[in-house]
C-alpha cells in the first residue's frame, strides 16, 4: 500500500483506486471517510466513481494501516488538514478535488478553511452541519416517519442512548445496533453495507479532541472553489434543512437532494448519486468571484 510522510515524520497510508483503462489520472480525487474514524472500505468506490477518476483514499490517523499519533490532538480533524496538505504535495497536485462523507466532511472543511487556494472542488456528502449553521435540525421530523417500525425504533433508541462502552468491540457493536437509523430502507443491500468498515474508538475520540476555531463558518466565505453538498432527503442522522443551509456558507456552493436516501446515497440511490457528482466534477472549472 502506498504511503507518504507527513509534517511530523509519520508514515500515513492510502488506497490508490483506479480502474484499468480509465482516464482517472486526469482528475484524481482525494476521498475522505467518515465514521468518525471508520475504515474507508465502507465507501467502496462510490458507486463506480473510479471508472472516471483515480481515487486516493487516506487511512486517517489511527484507522486501517495508519498508526495512531503520539499526541491525541494530531488525530483531530482540524490537525489532520496538514496531513491532507502533505498528501497533496506528495501527489504532485497544484490543487485538490476533495470528496468527503459524513464526519469526513469536517476534515474536508478544515482543509478548505486552512488551505482555500489549494481547493479545486469540494464535495460534501451528507455532512453534519449543526456546528456551522443556525438552521434548526429537522432530523426528528424525518425520524417520526419511521415510528411503528420496530427495526428503526430500536436503532433510534440505541442512537439516543449512545455507546455504553469503553472498548472497540463494544463501540462497534453499538454502531451495528444503531445502523438502520442511517438508511431509508433496511433491505439486503443496506444490511450488507452496514457491516463493512470497522470503527476505532480511540481514533474517534482523537478526531474530536480539538475544537475548530469559532470563526470557522465565516472562513468558509473565503473558499471560492465550487462546492457541492449532497443531502439525503430522508437522512435521520443529519436532517435535511441544516445540510442545505451549509451549502449557502460557500460563495459557489450548491445543494443536491437525493430522494429515497438516508445517510449513504451512493448505496441506496447510486444512479441519482452518480448523476449529481459526475455533473459537478465534469463541469468547466470556475470559482465564485471574490467578495468585496
Amino acid at each position: 500500500m502506498p504511503s507518504y510522510e507527513s509534517y511530523d515524520g509519520s508514515a500515513l497510508h492510502y488506497d490508490d483506486v483506479r480502474r484499468k483503462g480509465s482516464d482517472g489520472d486526469k482528475c484524481p480525487v482525494i476521498l475522505l471517510a467518515g465514521g468518525a474514524a471508520r475504515h474507508p472500505s465502507y465507501l467502496g468506490d462510490l458507486a463506480g466513481l473510479s471508472d472516471r477518476h483515480r481515487l486516493i483514499v487516506p487511512h486517517l490517523r489511527g484507522v486501517g494501516l495508519t498508526a495512531a499519533p503520539d499526541q491525541e490532538e494530531r488525530g483531530s480533524f482540524w490537525a489532520q488538514a496538514d496531513d491532507i496538505e502533505h498528501l497533496r504535495v506528495h501527489l504532485g497536485l497544484d490543487r485538490v478535488v476533495l470528496v468527503a462523507h459524513s464526519a469526513g466532511t469536517r476534515l474536508a472543511i478544515a482543509y478548505a478553511a486552512q488551505f482555500a487556494l489549494r481547493v479545486a472542488r469540494l464535495v460534501l456528502i451528507t455532512p453534519p452541519a449543526a456546528y456551522l449553521v443556525d438552521e434548526p435540525s429537522d432530523a426528528h421530523v424525518l425520524s417520526e416517519k419511521r415510528r411503528g417500525d420496530s427495526i428503526f425504533e430500536a436503532a433510534f433508541a440505541a442512537l439516543e442512548a449512545g455507546p455504553q462502552t469503553i472498548d472497540d468491540d463494544g463501540f462497534n457493536a453499538w454502531q451495528q445496533e444503531s445502523a438502520p437509523a442511517g438508511y431509508f430502507n433496511w433491505d439486503a443491500t443496506e444490511r450488507s453495507h452496514a457491516t463493512i468498515g470497522r470503527w476505532s474508538l480511540p481514533a474517534t475520540k482523537a478526531y474530536f479532541s480539538v475544537p475548530p476555531p469559532r470563526d470557522l463558518a465565516e472562513r468558509l466565505g473565503q473558499v471560492l472553489a465550487p462546492v457541492l453538498v449532497i443531502a439525503g432527503a430522508e437522512d435521520c442522522l443529519t436532517g435535511l434543512l441544516p445540510v442545505a443551509a451549509l451549502a449557502r456558507l460557500f460563495p459557489a456552493g450548491e445543494c443536491v437532494v437525493i430522494e429515497g436516501s438516508g445517510h449513504y446515497p451512493w448505496v441506496e440511490q447510486p444512479a441519482a448519486f452518480r448523476g449529481a457528482i459526475d455533473a459537478f466534477l465534469e463541469q468547466p472549472s470556475k470559482s465564485a468571484p471574490p467578495r468585496g
